[in-house]
């Protein structure tokens, strides 16, 4: 065997010995803990969940990435939840004001129901602004505590209200308060869920003593978006509105997606046996990509049903922890939710931007719009549907920059003439 031949099989040999540790240390890697660790995820595949639901399950690609770990949340730090404190400032039990005569300021939204609204709040500082958010159908107001951090360590002067609409989180309406034969928490109509987030604001507002209503950019993901551009279109603010903000709901892809909602609610868990086995598999299967938004918002997704009567005695269940809100219950409202959605869209007074995990959602109607620069465009095609959670640091960018763009105290107008006729100036 000549030298040059020698040389060649070393080569080869040592090349066969690190490509046979490199697959045992890959073997090792993922083999670990039943839970792997938690920082937030971050993910190659740009598909995203349904825009109709706010629970829909991500399913990943194959990875192309020779011995990279699973997906997932990296080992060793701990699943267990986050208390609401650590991200708002207060919680708030709501009940509207009474109606005024002259029907202004103080409007209840539902004369007729004993209706008790839920919401999260950090307050606005001077005259910074309120971030109103409303969540997406099977969510909460916590689905957007990670976000409001974020949002308060670059604009330390906005508030946030985040709420829990009826049939979610900790807003109640009274059984009794709806016509006979009919569960009121499950009017989940556009019209009385946009009216609920009006009725919401006025009743922070009273109850917080404010003196005017502070400037306010409304926020709404998947259902919730078309909730703020519903009261946007309606203009029920008035000159607060600033702009409203949607994330990632577009009518066409929504609409197309109602097809399969049933079929993947059927493929959801009933129940879990812990919260902490609740928030592992949303994050294992990738439905929140961040595990710490994960920690804080899956509880508010939960209720323990107890213990059931078995024979002679009582009997813990496997799985107690079950969804508040029955999305299947939910579906005669789902067409209307999002039907004329891309028109009011750009159509409402005020600033406006969306944001999506992909340019595919894009109908048509918002395609000529987004061209006509009738508003603005932000694309996260590493996140899920759940882009605010997902992705809570860009969020928070893109909205305190959309702030900073139609921020009214900014602008400096000039004098009025009567004004420098009174101090002697020629004109």
């Amino acid at each position: 065997m000549s030298d040059l031949q020698r040389k060649w099989a070393k080569a080869k040999l040592r090349s066969a010995m690190v490509d046979n540790d490199l697959n045992e240390a890959a073997d090792e890697d993922q083999s670990g803990d039943r839970v792997p660790d938690l920082p937030e995820i971050v993910d190659d595949d740009s598909s995203s969940a349904s825009s109709a639901s706010s629970t829909g399950t991500i399913i990943p690609s194959p990875s192309q990435r020779l011995f990279a770990r699973p997906e997932g949340a990296p080992r060793g730090r701990s699943l267990e939840q986050i208390p609401w404190t650590t991200y708002f400032e207060r919680e708030l039990f709501l009940n509207p004001p009474p109606p005024r005569p002259d029907g202004t300021d103080g409007v209840a939204a539902h004369p007729a129901e004993d209706i008790t609204y839920h919401a999260y709040l950090t307050s606005p500082v001077g005259k910074g602004p309120l971030f109103v958010m409303h969540h997406g159908a099977g969510s909460s107001g916590l689905s957007f505590a990670v976000l409001s951090s974020e949002i308060r360590k670059r604009l330390p002067s906005a508030g946030i209200l985040a709420l829990d609409a009826r049939g979610h989180g900790l807003t109640k309406v009274a059984p009794s308060s709806g016509p006979a034969g009919t569960d009121p928490d499950l009017d989940l109509s556009l019209s009385t869920l946009s009216t609920d987030l009006y009725a919401t604001i006025m009743a922070t507002k009273s109850q917080m003593s404010w003196p005017e209503m502070p400037p306010i950019i409304l926020v709404g993901h998947s259902l919730g978006g078309a909730v703020v551009t519903e009261l946007a279109r309606r203009g029920d603010l008035g000159t607060a509105l600033l702009g409203y903000a949607v994330l990632d709901v577009v009518e066409g892809s929504a609409m197309d997606a109602l097809q399969s909602m049933q079929s993947y609610l059927s493929t959801r868990p009933a129940g879990f046996a812990s919260l902490r086995d609740a928030i592992e598999w949303h994050v294992r299967s990738r439905t929140i990509r961040n595990a710490a938004s994960a920690r804080t918002s899956v509880p508010g997704l939960l209720v323990d049903s107890g213990t059931r009567r078995d024979g002679d005695g009582l009997q813990s269940k496997a799985r107690p922890w079950v969804w508040k809100t029955d999305l299947a219950a939910t579906q005669p409202f789902w067409e209307g939710w999002f039907v004329g959605l891309s028109k009011k869209f750009l159509e409402a007074r005020g600033g406006k931007m969306l944001l999506l995990a992909g340019t595919d959602r894009l109908d048509t109607e918002l395609t000529i719009g987004q061209m006509q620069g009738k508003y603005a465009l932000q694309v996260f095609p590493e996140a899920g549907h759940f882009i605010h959670e997902d992705l809570p640091e860009k969020t928070a960018i893109a909205l305190v920059d959309f702030h900073r763009r139609n921020d009214r105290t900014a602008l400096v107008l000039p004098p009025k003439v009567s004004d420098m006729l009174a101090q002697g100036k020629k004109i």
